[in-house]
């Protein structure tokens, strides 16, 4: 069994095809009828725009200023979607929490996906001149100002989650459990586990890797926002596997949608085509969804996010302009 971000083995372990594709066009995934009615454009970039400002506030432009300059231009980048830490505050409302308890955390995540996504794009790891259509990190600043800019990025994010979570609102044990789960899922368990296996190959299944690149960043901003939010271990289990789902789903779809051959190599589409990688997206899809179902309890109004992120990972009905 294959171990996730967190130290515990998990039930699901991504999707290795176990027969030839047949042609199945994606289909609908089991639906909550709240995320019918949801508008997530306007929930998802309110929090973009709040996002977007405590992140400009937390990385002022310092002595030196080069790291810093540095520094925000990948994390203030225009087009950033803001996954993550919208996905944190989603699953914190859900239980009731205060978005104002999860906005340090939110905005930790983004430092850390910035971060990693850094040194992905490196020379030596991705190659990747680009980012989001724009120079990336190193083709801008240089390969030796862009590892800078990461290794200082990943510990302001636990910086800001101690200095910034309000204490009347999140115990210190909380705090405690919010940066073990963040510094697992970079780390040789998680995200760095993933990149391993996508430099150097091997007999690795291509579901290891893209659980750990892709999976382990959505399962940990879920959880992160369970926690604060006070989740139960069984509620934090579930919204584990609903963020892992729904990670890779987004890359999965990112792959069939991505015409670049040469990109498609190490993927899914690439290595299993087009036909099947929808099947898989599909799965991915109905599996998200089936983790959800245990909070329906808490009302449509307060699930209908987490369940509406699924339809856009799957469907991408609309653009953000941000």
């Amino acid at each position: 069994m294959l171990l996730s971000a967190s130290a515990t083995p998990l039930r699901f372990c991504g999707f290795v095809p176990e027969k030839p594709c047949r042609g199945v066009r994606m289909k609908q995934s089991i639906r909550s009828s709240s995320s019918n009615n949801f508008d997530l454009r306007t929930y998802w970039t309110t929090l973009i725009t709040e996002i977007n400002q405590k992140l400009d506030e937390a990385i002022p432009v310092k002595y030196p200023a080069g790291i810093y300059e540095a520094m925000r231009y990948s994390v203030l980048a225009k087009g950033a979607k803001r996954a993550p830490p919208v996905m944190c505050v989603a699953a914190c409302e859900l239980f009731g929490g205060d978005r104002l308890a999860a906005f340090p955390t939110a905005c930790a995540l983004e430092m850390v996906h910035a971060a990693s996504l850094i040194h992905d794009d490196l020379p030596c790891m991705d190659d990747d001149p680009v980012r989001r259509g724009k120079p990336s990190n190193h083709t801008v600043f240089g390969a030796d100002m862009a590892i800078l800019a990461g290794d200082a990025l990943f510990p302001l994010g636990f910086q800001h989650i101690v200095s910034l979570t309000p204490p009347h609102l999140v115990p210190r044990s909380t705090i405690l459990r919010l940066i073990s789960e963040i510094a697992r899922t970079v780390g040789s368990t998680g995200m760095a586990a993933g990149q391993y296996v996508d430099l150097e190959g091997g007999p690795f299944p291509i579901s290891f890797a893209q659980e750990k690149k892709f999976g382990a960043m959505g399962e940990c901003s879920a959880v992160c926002g369970g926690l604060l939010g006070g989740a139960t271990d069984d509620e934090l289990q579930s919204l584990r596997l609903y963020g892992r789902a729904v990670g890779m789903l987004y890359q999965v779809v990112d792959d069939i949608r991505d015409d670049d051959k040469t990109k498609k190599k190490k993927s899914y589409a690439g290595v299993f085509g087009s036909e099947r990688a929808m099947e898989m997206a599909d799965e991915l899809s109905v599996k998200a969804k089936k983790e959800l179902q245990v909070f329906d309890k808490y009302g449509d109004a307060s699930v209908a996010p987490l369940y509406s992120f699924v339809d856009y990972a799957a469907h991408r009905d609309f653009l953000l302009h941000v």
